[in-house]
């Protein structure tokens, strides 16, 4: 699934974010999502979140669906 809408996207889901930094090369970070920055219901970049480890970045893949 893909991590544009927001409504598929809550705390607790492993996901794959892409962070600013890796933004140009598009690499991936996996993580589970502990807060969502997002408020929009989408994102065409993907929604913002910060996961459990602090990091925050848009989700491009959500890998655990619920």
């Amino acid at each position: 699934m893909s991590g544009k809408l927001r409504a598929d996207i809550r705390p607790g889901l492993e996901v794959d974010i892409v962070l600013k930094q890796d933004q140009r090369t598009g690499k991936r970070t996996r993580g589970i999502v502990k807060d969502i920055l997002t408020n929009s219901p989408q994102h065409p970049h993907g929604i913002k979140v910060r996961l459990a480890n602090g990091m925050v970045g848009r989700v491009q893949e959500i890998i655990q669906p619920k």
